[in-house]
Protein backbone atom coordinates (compact mmCIF):
# COMPACT_ATOMS: atom_id res chain seq x y z
CA UNK A 1 0.00 0.00 0.00
CA UNK A 2 1.29 3.43 -1.01
CA UNK A 3 -0.79 6.15 0.60
CA UNK A 4 -1.41 9.22 -1.62
CA UNK A 5 0.29 12.42 -0.48
CA UNK A 6 -0.77 16.05 -0.68
CA UNK A 7 0.39 19.33 0.83
CA UNK A 8 -0.98 22.53 2.29
CA UNK A 9 -0.94 24.54 -0.94
CA UNK A 10 -2.76 21.83 -2.90
CA UNK A 11 -5.43 21.47 -0.24
CA UNK A 12 -6.08 25.20 0.05
CA UNK A 13 -6.09 25.64 -3.72
CA UNK A 14 -8.88 23.05 -4.07
CA UNK A 15 -10.90 24.59 -1.25
CA UNK A 16 -10.60 28.15 -2.55
CA UNK A 17 -11.56 26.99 -6.05
CA UNK A 18 -14.63 25.28 -4.69
CA UNK A 19 -15.64 28.36 -2.72
CA UNK A 20 -15.10 30.56 -5.77
CA UNK A 21 -17.39 28.26 -7.76
CA UNK A 22 -20.14 28.76 -5.20
CA UNK A 23 -20.04 25.18 -3.94
CA UNK A 24 -20.24 24.32 -0.21
CA UNK A 25 -17.21 22.86 1.53
CA UNK A 26 -17.90 19.63 3.38
CA UNK A 27 -15.93 18.03 6.20
CA UNK A 28 -17.08 14.68 7.58
CA UNK A 29 -15.92 12.41 10.39
CA UNK A 30 -14.95 8.78 9.90
CA UNK A 31 -14.35 6.14 12.55
CA UNK A 32 -13.54 3.35 10.09
CA UNK A 33 -11.88 2.84 6.73
CA UNK A 34 -15.15 1.85 5.07
CA UNK A 35 -16.86 5.06 6.14
CA UNK A 36 -13.85 7.10 5.01
CA UNK A 37 -13.87 5.43 1.60
CA UNK A 38 -17.60 6.01 1.13
CA UNK A 39 -17.34 9.64 2.24
CA UNK A 40 -14.52 10.31 -0.19
CA UNK A 41 -16.38 8.63 -3.05
CA UNK A 42 -19.44 10.75 -2.24
CA UNK A 43 -17.35 13.89 -2.77
CA UNK A 44 -16.52 15.25 0.70
CA UNK A 45 -13.55 17.57 0.78
CA UNK A 46 -12.08 16.50 4.11
CA UNK A 47 -12.34 13.34 6.19
CA UNK A 48 -11.54 14.01 9.83
CA UNK A 49 -10.44 11.47 12.38
CA UNK A 50 -10.66 11.62 16.16
CA UNK A 51 -11.23 9.35 19.11
CA UNK A 52 -14.93 10.22 19.29
CA UNK A 53 -15.49 8.94 15.76
CA UNK A 54 -13.59 5.74 16.51
CA UNK A 55 -15.71 5.15 19.62
CA UNK A 56 -18.88 5.85 17.62
CA UNK A 57 -17.85 2.99 15.34
CA UNK A 58 -17.99 0.78 18.47
CA UNK A 59 -21.53 1.90 19.28
CA UNK A 60 -20.64 4.46 21.93
CA UNK A 61 -21.58 8.14 21.92
CA UNK A 62 -19.07 10.74 20.80
CA UNK A 63 -18.76 12.13 24.30
CA UNK A 64 -17.48 8.81 25.62
CA UNK A 65 -14.06 10.10 24.49
CA UNK A 66 -14.16 12.44 27.48
CA UNK A 67 -13.99 9.57 29.94
CA UNK A 68 -10.44 8.32 30.72
CA UNK A 69 -10.86 4.96 29.03
CA UNK A 70 -8.18 5.46 26.41
CA UNK A 71 -5.27 7.51 25.15
CA UNK A 72 -7.18 9.70 22.69
CA UNK A 73 -4.18 10.79 20.68
CA UNK A 74 -2.77 7.29 20.41
CA UNK A 75 -6.11 5.87 19.29
CA UNK A 76 -6.50 8.61 16.72
CA UNK A 77 -2.99 8.10 15.38
CA UNK A 78 -3.33 4.31 15.25
CA UNK A 79 -6.62 4.06 13.41
CA UNK A 80 -5.83 6.99 11.13
CA UNK A 81 -2.61 5.28 10.06
CA UNK A 82 -3.95 1.73 9.82
CA UNK A 83 -7.63 2.14 8.84
CA UNK A 84 -8.22 5.54 7.28
CA UNK A 85 -5.17 6.43 5.19
CA UNK A 86 -4.98 3.07 3.35
CA UNK A 87 -8.66 3.44 2.42
CA UNK A 88 -8.24 6.87 0.80
CA UNK A 89 -7.57 7.53 -2.87
CA UNK A 90 -6.35 11.11 -2.41
CA UNK A 91 -9.42 13.00 -3.64
CA UNK A 92 -10.15 14.18 -0.08
CA UNK A 93 -7.61 15.28 2.50
CA UNK A 94 -7.51 13.98 6.07
CA UNK A 95 -7.55 16.12 9.20
CA UNK A 96 -6.49 14.61 12.52
CA UNK A 97 -8.37 16.03 15.50
CA UNK A 98 -5.90 15.99 18.37
CA UNK A 99 -5.87 16.43 22.13
CA UNK A 100 -3.59 19.41 22.61
CA UNK A 101 -3.78 18.95 26.39
CA UNK A 102 -2.09 15.54 26.37
CA UNK A 103 0.52 15.83 29.17
CA UNK A 104 2.47 12.79 27.97
CA UNK A 105 3.19 13.83 24.39
CA UNK A 106 5.13 16.58 22.68
CA UNK A 107 2.65 17.99 20.17
CA UNK A 108 5.44 18.79 17.74
CA UNK A 109 6.22 15.07 17.58
CA UNK A 110 2.53 14.19 17.24
CA UNK A 111 2.07 16.65 14.38
CA UNK A 112 5.22 15.37 12.68
CA UNK A 113 3.85 11.83 12.94
CA UNK A 114 0.69 13.04 11.23
CA UNK A 115 2.70 14.49 8.37
CA UNK A 116 4.75 11.30 8.09
CA UNK A 117 1.60 9.25 7.51
CA UNK A 118 0.24 11.74 4.95
CA UNK A 119 -2.09 13.75 7.19
CA UNK A 120 -1.51 17.42 6.38
CA UNK A 121 -4.22 18.99 8.50
CA UNK A 122 -4.87 19.22 12.23
CA UNK A 123 -7.68 20.38 14.48
CA UNK A 124 -8.09 21.02 18.21
CA UNK A 125 -11.06 18.84 19.06
CA UNK A 126 -9.73 15.42 19.96
CA UNK A 127 -11.20 16.18 22.54
CA UNK A 128 -11.37 19.87 23.36
CA UNK A 129 -11.66 21.41 26.80
CA UNK A 130 -14.66 23.23 25.32
CA UNK A 131 -16.79 20.14 25.86
CA UNK A 132 -16.67 20.95 29.59
CA UNK A 133 -19.08 23.78 30.40
CA UNK A 134 -17.59 27.05 31.57
CA UNK A 135 -18.45 28.03 35.10
CA UNK A 136 -18.51 24.46 36.41
CA UNK A 137 -16.27 23.17 39.17
CA UNK A 138 -14.75 20.49 36.95
CA UNK A 139 -13.84 23.12 34.34
CA UNK A 140 -12.11 25.22 37.00
CA UNK A 141 -10.25 22.20 38.35
CA UNK A 142 -9.10 21.19 34.86
CA UNK A 143 -7.85 24.68 34.07
CA UNK A 144 -6.08 24.86 37.40
CA UNK A 145 -4.27 21.62 36.55
CA UNK A 146 -3.05 23.02 33.22
CA UNK A 147 -5.77 21.75 30.89
CA UNK A 148 -6.54 24.94 28.95
CA UNK A 149 -8.03 26.23 25.74
CA UNK A 150 -4.82 28.19 25.23
CA UNK A 151 -2.96 24.91 24.72
CA UNK A 152 -5.32 24.18 21.83
CA UNK A 153 -4.61 27.57 20.28
CA UNK A 154 -0.86 27.02 20.69
CA UNK A 155 -1.14 23.66 18.92
CA UNK A 156 -2.96 25.22 15.98
CA UNK A 157 -0.24 27.84 15.66
CA UNK A 158 2.41 25.14 15.76
CA UNK A 159 0.59 23.16 13.05
CA UNK A 160 0.56 26.27 10.87
CA UNK A 161 4.30 26.76 11.46
CA UNK A 162 4.77 23.17 10.33
CA UNK A 163 2.98 23.98 7.05
CA UNK A 164 -0.22 22.13 7.86
CA UNK A 165 -3.81 23.20 7.12
CA UNK A 166 -5.39 24.31 10.38
CA UNK A 167 -9.04 23.72 11.23
CA UNK A 168 -10.09 25.42 14.45
CA UNK A 169 -13.22 24.73 16.45
CA UNK A 170 -14.81 26.78 19.20
CA UNK A 171 -18.08 26.41 21.07
CA UNK A 172 -18.88 30.02 21.91
CA UNK A 173 -18.18 33.54 20.68
CA UNK A 174 -15.51 34.35 23.26
CA UNK A 175 -13.37 31.34 22.35
CA UNK A 176 -13.99 31.93 18.67
CA UNK A 177 -12.74 35.50 19.03
CA UNK A 178 -9.59 34.32 20.80
CA UNK A 179 -8.99 31.74 18.09
CA UNK A 180 -9.45 34.22 15.26
CA UNK A 181 -7.17 36.77 16.91
CA UNK A 182 -4.37 34.41 17.92
CA UNK A 183 -4.43 31.68 15.27
CA UNK A 184 -6.24 32.84 12.14
CA UNK A 185 -7.01 29.21 11.14
CA UNK A 186 -7.52 28.31 7.49
CA UNK A 187 -10.95 26.91 8.34
CA UNK A 188 -13.08 27.73 11.37
CA UNK A 189 -15.97 25.58 12.56
CA UNK A 190 -18.52 26.82 15.05
CA UNK A 191 -19.49 23.79 17.12
CA UNK A 192 -23.11 24.43 18.10
CA UNK A 193 -23.38 21.32 20.31
CA UNK A 194 -23.77 17.54 20.21
CA UNK A 195 -25.81 16.45 17.19
CA UNK A 196 -29.30 15.26 18.04
CA UNK A 197 -30.92 12.07 16.80
CA UNK A 198 -30.34 8.34 16.92
CA UNK A 199 -29.46 6.12 19.85
CA UNK A 200 -26.77 8.28 21.44
CA UNK A 201 -27.53 11.80 20.18
CA UNK A 202 -28.53 14.63 22.50
CA UNK A 203 -31.49 16.89 21.81
CA UNK A 204 -31.18 20.17 23.68
CA UNK A 205 -34.52 21.31 22.29
CA UNK A 206 -32.88 23.89 20.03
CA UNK A 207 -34.43 24.36 16.59
CA UNK A 208 -32.48 24.57 13.33
CA UNK A 209 -33.49 28.23 13.18
CA UNK A 210 -31.85 28.86 16.54
CA UNK A 211 -28.73 26.89 15.59
CA UNK A 212 -28.41 28.95 12.40
CA UNK A 213 -28.86 32.25 14.26
CA UNK A 214 -26.20 31.39 16.86
CA UNK A 215 -23.85 30.22 14.14
CA UNK A 216 -24.28 33.33 12.03
CA UNK A 217 -23.50 35.62 14.98
CA UNK A 218 -20.16 33.85 15.44
CA UNK A 219 -19.47 33.85 11.68
CA UNK A 220 -19.82 37.63 11.48
CA UNK A 221 -17.46 38.15 14.39
CA UNK A 222 -14.93 35.69 12.93
CA UNK A 223 -14.88 37.35 9.51
CA UNK A 224 -14.50 40.78 11.07
CA UNK A 225 -11.18 39.59 12.51
CA UNK A 226 -10.01 37.19 9.80
CA UNK A 227 -11.70 38.03 6.52
CA UNK A 228 -10.19 35.17 4.51
CA UNK A 229 -11.22 32.37 6.86
CA UNK A 230 -13.42 29.59 5.49
CA UNK A 231 -16.41 29.02 7.76
CA UNK A 232 -18.34 25.81 8.41
CA UNK A 233 -21.01 24.87 10.93
CA UNK A 234 -21.59 21.73 12.93
CA UNK A 235 -23.90 20.02 15.38
CA UNK A 236 -26.94 20.76 17.53
CA UNK A 237 -30.08 20.77 15.36
CA UNK A 238 -28.20 20.15 12.09
CA UNK A 239 -29.12 16.47 11.78
CA UNK A 240 -30.39 15.95 8.21
CA UNK A 241 -29.47 17.19 4.70
CA UNK A 242 -32.51 19.45 4.93
CA UNK A 243 -31.11 20.96 8.12
CA UNK A 244 -27.73 21.51 6.45
CA UNK A 245 -29.49 23.18 3.51
CA UNK A 246 -31.20 25.53 5.96
CA UNK A 247 -27.79 26.39 7.39
CA UNK A 248 -26.43 27.14 3.91
CA UNK A 249 -29.45 29.31 3.11
CA UNK A 250 -29.56 31.24 6.39
CA UNK A 251 -25.90 31.80 7.30
CA UNK A 252 -22.94 33.38 5.53
CA UNK A 253 -20.79 30.26 5.95
CA UNK A 254 -18.91 28.32 3.30
CA UNK A 255 -20.13 24.84 4.19
CA UNK A 256 -20.66 22.37 6.99
CA UNK A 257 -19.04 19.64 9.06
CA UNK A 258 -20.93 16.41 9.64
CA UNK A 259 -20.18 13.74 12.22
CA UNK A 260 -23.03 11.57 13.40
CA UNK A 261 -25.18 12.81 10.50
CA UNK A 262 -23.12 10.96 7.89
CA UNK A 263 -21.71 8.21 10.07
CA UNK A 264 -23.56 7.04 13.18
CA UNK A 265 -27.12 7.84 12.11
CA UNK A 266 -26.96 6.31 8.58
CA UNK A 267 -25.26 3.18 9.94
CA UNK A 268 -27.87 2.76 12.67
CA UNK A 269 -30.70 3.06 10.16
CA UNK A 270 -29.23 0.96 7.36
CA UNK A 271 -27.99 -1.94 9.49
CA UNK A 272 -31.19 -2.04 11.55
CA UNK A 273 -33.39 -2.07 8.44
CA UNK A 274 -31.32 -4.72 6.68
CA UNK A 275 -31.02 -6.93 9.75
CA UNK A 276 -34.74 -6.66 10.54
CA UNK A 277 -35.55 -7.64 6.95
CA UNK A 278 -33.40 -10.75 7.32
CA UNK A 279 -34.62 -11.68 10.80
CA UNK A 280 -38.24 -11.45 9.61
CA UNK A 281 -37.67 -14.23 7.06
CA UNK A 282 -39.42 -17.56 7.65
CA UNK A 283 -39.27 -21.03 6.10
CA UNK A 284 -41.92 -21.40 3.39
CA UNK A 285 -41.54 -25.15 2.79
CA UNK A 286 -41.25 -26.24 6.40
CA UNK A 287 -44.66 -25.43 7.79
CA UNK A 288 -45.31 -27.51 10.97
Amino acid sequence: MIVPRTNRSEILSKLHAKRAAGLPIMIASAGSGLVAKLLEQAGVDCVNTFSGARLRANGMGTMSMMWPILDSNQQTMNYTREDIMPAMSGDAFVCACLNANDPLKDMRMVLQSCKDMGVMSASNIGPSLSYVDKGTTIRAVLERSGITFQNELDMLNLAREMDMVTIGLAFDEADAEAMMSQCKPDIFCFHAGTTKGGRTGYDSGETIEQTAARTEAVYRMARAIHSEVMLVGHGAAMETPEDAQYMLDHTSGDGFWTGSSTERLPIERAVSEAAEAFTSLRFTSKVP
